[in-house]
């Protein structure tokens, strides 16, 4: 009996990495265009990546990231938006928030709880297809949208980094979808002249 649950567990474990691993790989089509929200807030934005968080093979939420013309870079605007695919309270969003900043080490004890006041109280309760979107401005902080409307404005740099370090941080517990999200991270690509269709 013991060893079935073991087994169970572990095919659980797969599932979920095949899951994300597959996300990674997953290549980003060329055609997308950003929202109205995230091209006023990210010039020139394009889709770097995408991929599926998963709890126990449970689909929690897709995530998009998209950048700028730079990219990826430090000091450049990003956004990042997530599609729920399950209803969830804000109030568990932003414990589980608060949870994922202390594992990757974002913060002191006081911060957090402070962090933790400041999203419970923007972030709504989802349902399955909303979209909560995260930009990230270096100069300000991060700029909050409920599908596609504004939720708030928290101008706090050390907040906004701790935030985005959830699914972007090299310590994130879900590395998998950061290198999916990251997949096409980098200064978008010109083509030298002489390399034009003649």
């Amino acid at each position: 009996m013991l060893a079935r649950r073991w087994y169970a567990l572990l095919a659980l474990a797969l599932a979920l990495a095949c899951t994300l691993t597959h996300a990674a790989q997953a290549p980003v089509a060329q055609a997308h265009v950003a929202p109205a929200h995230i091209a006023q807030a990210v010039p020139q934005a394009r889709l770097a990546g995408s991929g599926t968080y998963t709890f126990f093979a449970l689909k929690v939420y897709s995530a998009e990231l998209w950048v700028g013309e730079q990219g990826y870079v430090a000091g450049a605007p990003f956004a990042l938006d997530l599609r729920y695919a399950r209803a969830l309270k804000g109030k568990k969003i932003a414990e589980a928030s608060v949870d994922q900043m202390a594992k990757i080490g974002a913060g002191s004890a006081d911060q957090r709880q402070a962090w933790l006041q400041k999203m419970t109280a923007i972030f709504p309760d989802v349902r399955e297809g909303s979209h909560i979107t995260g930009v990230y401005l270096p100069d300000e902080g991060a700029h909050f949208y409920l599908d596609g409307q504004m939720l708030a404005r928290i101008n706090d740099r050390d907040f906004a980094r701790a935030f985005f370090g959830i699914w972007l941080d090299p310590a994130t517990t879900a590395p998998a979808l950061r290198q999916a999200l990251l997949a096409q991270a980098g200064p978008r690509q010109v083509a030298p002249r002489d390399a034009a269709p003649r």
